[in-house]
């Protein structure tokens, strides 16, 4: 199973994101073309492209990069409620064709400022059972003709997507990666996602998530490939592990001493896999080899909760150690954006792309 190495593009206009002290360019296609760019010069094979109301428009900003690198896949949050499957599906392929497959589609159904836009769903279970049906609608728009689908959330009648995506034998359509560790977000996994995205939990917790999503993909009768899995986490890498450690408590109480003055977003009290990385603080400060828990005590959320800190070769066996249980994506950064994508790059993937022992 091919491995799948990205880095990530925080897509905003506000500066500081995650600590990142870049002072201009926060928002423009200049300062997000350097990112893209960076990446592809030093061994990433694109970037995650962060989504919410109030930043710049996700596929947009995907295009843009997409028409100005030549081997950069932008994998691009979407959010149902904010498109319609249809209309996701044709714009989807249509980039796709045009980039000659390197379209990558992350569907997030977390909380947002859903009035702003118009979305009327709230009740997480709603929320999920939407998504299970704009996969199922999305996948079948890809590689049918005339699909008809009454569905409890969406309808379309005799659709057919043109162009189809860049299909190859590896790959017929966009991957469509997803996260979530309530039952219903592991549910919607099982049944229609290709990569299940894990934040940067312990190991025995993966190993215990990535057996029930085994099973239930069973359970739910998956029609689809067996599902991959994917790690999103901050990894923090310096020469040697003493500097790595230095400067990573050198942020945390930078963190503390601006505590609640954080640029993250994201429904950090009700989602069920925020609460799971806010509870490892009280397992230890650090787990496993090098997982740090303690940036979430101050305002780290989502892939910033949790840290792998050490030297190149203290975090590629910590990643190698994800690489065990079967995880084969991974979506790393750290900030500064542009100095780390160089460092990590570097200095942390050549090692990561070693065969597992």
């Amino acid at each position: 199973m091919s491995l799948e190495f990205l880095w990530y593009i925080p897509n905003t206009v506000e500066p500081g994101h995650r600590g990142d002290d870049t002072t201009s360019g926060w928002g423009s296609i200049e300062y997000s073309t350097e990112l893209a760019r960076t990446a592809e010069d030093h061994g990433w094979g694109g970037a995650l492209i962060g989504t919410g109301w109030g930043r710049p428009d996700t596929f947009t900003v995907a295009t843009a990069l997409a028409a100005r690198t030549t081997t950069f896949k932008p994998l691009i949050a979407i959010r149902p409620g904010y498109w319609q499957p249809a209309h996701f599906a044709s714009a989807a392929a249509t980039l796709d064709q045009l980039t000659r497959g390197r379209v990558l589609v992350n569907i997030v159904s977390g909380l947002d400022n859903l009035a702003a836009y118009g979305d009327t769903r709230i009740d997480p279970a709603q929320r999920y059972a939407r998504t299970q049906e704009f996969l199922h609608l999305v996948r079948r728009l890809w590689t049918e003709e005339d699909v008809t689908f009454k569905g409890e959330h969406f309808q379309v009648t005799g659709s057919t997507v043109a162009p189809r995506p860049y299909g190859t034998d590896e790959r017929p359509h966009p991957t469509l990666y997803f996260g979530g560790a309530s039952e219903a977000a592991q549910r919607v996994s099982a049944a229609e996602a290709d990569v299940q995205l894990f934040w940067g939990e312990p190991l025995d917790g993966l190993a215990e998530r990535i057996d029930r999503l085994k099973t239930l993909s069973e359970q739910v009768g998956r029609r689809h490939k067996p599902l991959e899995f994917g790690l999103r986490i901050t990894t923090l890498v310096r020469d040697t592990t003493e500097e790595a450690w230095r400067d990573a408590e050198a942020k945390v109480a930078k963190m503390a001493a601006s505590a609640g003055e954080t640029t993250w977003t994201g429904n950090r009290r009700t989602a069920v896999g925020q609460q799971r990385l806010f509870d490892l603080a009280e397992r230890g400060e650090v787990l496993d080899t090098c997982l740090y828990t303690t940036p979430g005590k101050y305002g780290g959320g989502g892939a910033g909760t949790t840290w792998l800190v050490g030297s190149a070769d203290d975090v590629a066996t910590a990643l190698h150690n994800y690489r065990k249980l079967g995880i084969t994506h991974f979506v790393l950064s750290d900030t500064p954006y542009k100095q780390e994508i160089s460092r990590i790059g570097d200095h942390l993937l050549p090692k990561l792309r070693e065969p597992v022992t």
